[in-house]
């Protein structure tokens, strides 16, 4: 059994997000993490955001890549991270689906769209090259929105992981929904500064089942206590 982390959008090195949830899981349980390598935050290329391309198409296609190589699978969605999955499509090796403050979006739909009803969106701009980054913001605001339950320590070495995105990861439409059928579970994060609590629990009501949470929008940073108790509960 493997488990795949697929972090958000904007931002780099999932492995370094998904540690700490990463590490008590394998004391746990025995079961080790990766987390796959997104095209579009420039990840998996050899000369970082120069070479990013594919948008969600690129995305998805990593992840059908990741899940090849395993005979089975739990797969973590992180907010963007949910459309990832949405788009990568039915496998074999999936065993369940575990979302994150994400989203579990219908074939035709699109991350801007997705997010476009937002009562209060992240800023978000073009950087004119392909390209869209945050704006706005520095570490200490970054983290008051994103990690406000996380140490400042933390908050900085998030910001430090912030990056530009191809922005056809938020403009190209799904052409599945490869969350349909399959057992699922989301984490709802109560004290989200970043996600809404409706439009989590809009996606949420699409999952097997949901499970609401009092932690930001990163509790396998914050808690990755709670994270690894609900992992545990799938493989039992």
């Amino acid at each position: 059994m493997q488990l795949l982390f697929v972090h958000g959008a904007l931002v780099r090195d999932g492995a370094w997000w998904w540690q700490p949830a990463a590490d008590l899981l394998e004391r746990r349980t025995g079961i080790r993490s990766r987390a796959v390598a997104l095209p579009s935050c420039g990840e998996g290329t050899a000369d970082g955001l120069s070479d990013a391309a594919g948008g969600l198409v690129g995305d998805a296609a990593a992840l059908r890549r990741e899940l090849d190589a395993v005979d089975e699978a739990i797969v973590v969605g992180h907010s963007y991270g949910g459309t990832v999955i949405a788009e990568a499509g039915a496998h074999p090796a999936i065993r369940h689906l575990l979302y994150i403050s994400s989203y579990l979006p219908d074939s035709g739909q699109a991350q801007g769209a997705i997010m476009s009803g937002e009562p209060d969106p992240v800023s978000i701009g073009d950087n004119g090259d392909g390209t869209l980054s945050v704006t706005g913001y520095d570490a200490t605001s970054f983290g008051a929105r994103f990690l406000q339950d996380a140490a400042e320590e933390t908050q900085r070495e998030a910001w430090s992981r912030v990056t530009a995105q191809d922005a056809t990861a938020f403009m190209t439409p799904t052409t599945a929904a490869g969350w349909r059928g399959v057992d699922s579970t989301y984490i709802v994060c109560g004290e989200d500064r970043s996600t809404s609590l409706e439009l989590q629990r809009f996606h949420a009501a699409r999952a097997t089942r949901s499970v609401e949470l009092p932690t930001g929008h990163h509790p396998f940073i914050t808690r990755p206590d709670l994270m690894v108790e609900q992992l545990a509960a799938l493989i039992e």
